[in-house]
């Protein structure tokens, strides 16, 4: 298996699409998906829209063969053409066949230069079995086709199809598990306290490339929670001190050092390329950024953080609470805004605090111990508590082992200090959807301004 290119699905479109081609006549049915492009350099479409061909305007619906007017395809055309999105063929094999027939290959050569006549795009056609199983392939503009290497649908459980294989996901923590991983990809957005640990963990489970994007350096006060840190490496850039730690046991080039904030271009397009997100930082915005990431890019998106909040008893302050909280957020289900992890008015106090300090004041500035000013905290034992579960929480969708439904599992929160945990179902939440799904390279990058493209740039 190669992992250069994919198809993504909401898994609403994925629902949508699978119940229209499988009616329950056994017939073949056909529809069509608008995709936009993901702006890295991996072939990364991302299915927008869903145009079904209904049923009844079908000449010919078979078992094994299907003719539908061209309407459809010039309707697709005509929507396609306006946004500069490309146009997936899908029909539906009710027998099973997870493979293009001869039937297929001699429609495609009908069809396909039709499309390219119409306009330049990355134009395709793909087959369903009924168990949802997809296959893609794209056409070059001499009609060569190239076989997609993975469809994948994020959601509560996130469904890979690979191209060259037909089996299941494998069992979750074998070294058939770590093998999988390889040809998948993981953005890691923050290298410290946490993210030095998810990073840890992911080179570990061989996952074939991480993409850390952090622009900090290493102080001396980090050294306490910190992996693969030492005195030697104060001043040096986290993420350039984490690839050489994977380096050492993977070899170079498993990590890529993105030494910038997630609010840079090119650390969003070298993110994008990535099929998984963990967010691993203290800030709103760089939260809000992971949402827009994890929705207009299709990748799921786990988030994480911990909290130590202190009580006055008299002269003396004492600990409330040890708290940690997990978030799995799937593209098309509650977002991080609508589970209340940030909110436009903390937004903008965490801006004032940030960049008009004269404007806000604050008595304490956040950190891991809310109400006591502490330059190293000592965390390192909650923070990979809550490292551990959020890798835990995307191997369980990827391969589920859990004796629930991951469903159930949308949010994890625990307090030492009760000895309790919590599980919050997707249920428990609201999805607004105010963030649009797949936009992918469509300009301003997710929708900011300060991410606009400029002269010279990709």
């Amino acid at each position: 298996m190669s992992a250069e290119s994919r198809l993504l699905l909401p898994v609403g479109v994925h629902t949508a699409l699978r119940a229209h081609l499988f009616p329950g006549d056994g017939n073949e049915s056909a529809a069509i998906l608008l995709c936009a492009a993901g702006p890295g350099r991996r072939l990364k479409l991302l299915a927008r829209e869903l145009i079904p061909v209904p049923h009844e305007a079908c000449s010919v619906r078979k078992p094994d063969r299907i003719t539908w007017p061209g309407r459809w395809i010039e309707e697709a055309i005509d929507r396609g053409e306006k946004e500069g999105l490309h146009i997936v063929l899908v029909h539906s094999h009710p027998g099973g066949l997870f493979e293009f027939s001869a039937a297929d290959d001699a429609s495609d050569s009908v069809v396909v230069p039709g499309l390219f006549a119409a306009y330049d795009a990355r134009h395709g056609t793909a087959i369903m079995t009924p168990d949802g199983r997809m296959k893609v392939r794209f056409y070059d503009h001499d009609l060569q086709p190239t076989v997609v290497d993975l469809v994948m649908v994020p959601g509560d459980d996130i469904k890979i199809w690979w191209s060259d294989h037909q089996g299941g996901p494998p069992m979750a923590f074998t070294s058939e598990m770590t093998a999988a991983n390889q040809h998948l990809s993981v953005a890691v957005i923050g290298a410290s306290g946490t993210g030095s640990i998810i990073i840890e963990q992911v080179a570990r489970l061989g996952f074939g490339r991480i993409v850390v994007i952090d622009f900090d350096k290493i102080e001396g006060k980090n050294l306490n929670r910190i992996l693969n840190t030492s005195c030697a490496d104060v001043g040096r850039f986290k993420v350039e001190v984490m690839a050489n730690a994977a380096a050492s046991h993977r070899g170079n080039g498993t990590v890529i050092p993105m030494p910038t904030s997630i609010l840079d271009r090119e650390a969003v397009i070298a993110a994008s390329d990535c099929d998984f997100v963990f967010c691993c930082v203290d800030t709103l915005e760089a939260r809000l950024v992971a949402d827009l990431i994890s929705a207009m890019f299709l990748m799921p998106l786990v988030d994480m953080g911990v909290v130590i909040p202190v009580r006055r008893h008299g002269g003396d302050v004492r600990i409330a609470d040890v708290y940690g909280r997990i978030d799995y957020v799937y593209p098309g289900g509650a977002t991080l805004e609508d589970r209340g992890v940030y909110d436009p008015e903390r937004l903008r106090e965490e801006y004032l605090r940030t960049h008009a300090p004269d404007a806000h004041r604050f008595e304490v500035r956040d950190g891991y111990i809310k109400g006591i000013a502490e330059e190293a905290p000592s965390v390192i034992t909650l923070n990979m508590r809550v490292a551990a579960m959020a890798v835990g929480e995307l191997l369980a969708r990827l391969y589920p082992f859990r004796h629930e439904a991951n469903r159930r599992y949308a949010r994890t929160t625990f307090s030492l200090a009760a000895c309790e945990e919590e599980y919050f179902a997707e249920e428990a939440f609201t999805a607004s959807g105010a963030i649009p799904l797949a936009r992918g390279a469509e300009e301003p990058l997710l929708g900011l301004p300060a991410l606009s493209a400029r002269r010279g740039q990709p």
